[in-house]
């Protein structure tokens, strides 16, 4: 599944769902790396 997370305050990046966090934030695939940030409400 497709998610979408915010990284500091104006980049944004869409990707593979793997987890959440402990503290709110989601990781996402792209590739081969993983980026962790604030799930974008629909």
């Amino acid at each position: 599944m497709l998610r979408t997370i915010l990284i500091g305050s104006c980049v944004s990046i869409q990707g593979v769902y793997e987890r959440q966090l402990e503290c709110g934030r989601i990781l996402v695939r792209v590739g081969d790396n993983l980026f962790a940030g604030r799930p974008v409400g629909a």
